[in-house]
């Protein structure tokens, strides 16, 4: 069985310390970009807790994960699909 590709968590731990620390700050309290920033850590929060939800699927059925740390380490096989990429870009 393949593995299924996943980000590694610290993806998701480097931007929300990124947003937390810095951008929140750099916006301001006042600022109307205050409430996107917000958004945007709810929003990575959620998809942290839907991978973990998916992590604890795969392990149920043991199927096995990889965590990927970039795309640089793809074979030409494991590229991917230009449809996914044309979605990723919208």
């Amino acid at each position: 069985m393949e593995p299924i590709p996943l980000p590694s968590h610290i993806h998701y731990e480097l931007l929300l310390q990124l947003l937390e620390r810095q951008t929140i700050v750099a916006v301001g309290r006042q600022s109307p970009a205050q409430a996107q920033v917000q958004q945007l850590i709810i929003t990575l929060r959620k998809a942290l807790a839907l991978q973990k939800q998916l992590e604890e699927n795969c392990e149920r059925r043991n199927q096995p994960i990889e965590y990927r740390w970039s795309l640089n380490s793809l074979t030409p096989d494991q590229e991917i699909p230009n449809t996914v990429l044309s979605l990723q870009k919208e």
